[in-house]
């Protein structure tokens, strides 16, 4: 299957389109790549683990929005209930230290009431790039 769709395939009967999720996402100056579950700055691989990918998808789903410790473990680990570990503060500070190594210091903010939020400079922070 190709990762490529044209408006054909995605238009419904009624002629509007399908809500589609998008392949690539623009976050600043990062490249989310969900085929790849990576995100690249220019041409530079991050490296990222499954986990750190899906944590900073969501925190671009709603750049600048403050995203707390328990949502996160809702809709990234899938857990339900407050676990007796800091697996959330590992992850981010793993994920933080990734993106300085490209120079994006500061780009993951923790929140004054404990959450995370993806700081952007742009206007335009979540978008589809379309087909490479």
């Amino acid at each position: 299957m190709s990762s490529e769709i044209g408006e054909d395939e995605c238009t419904q009967q009624d002629g509007s389109l399908q809500d589609v999720m998008p392949r690539l996402v623009a976050a600043g100056p990062l490249t989310l790549d969900l085929f790849h579950r990576d995100a690249r700055v220019g041409k530079d691989w991050i490296g990222l683990h499954p986990r750190e990918f899906a944590l900073l998808w969501r925190l671009a789903e709603a750049p600048g929005s403050l995203i707390m410790r328990r949502q996160l473990l809702r809709e990234v680990w899938r857990l339900h209930h407050e676990p007796e570990t800091n697996t959330v503060e590992v992850h981010v500070a793993r994920l933080r230290a990734k993106l300085a190594v490209h120079g994006l210091e500061g780009m993951i903010r923790t929140g004054f009431q404990g959450g995370y939020a993806l700081h952007i400079d742009t206007q335009a922070s979540v978008f589809d790039l379309g087909p490479d």
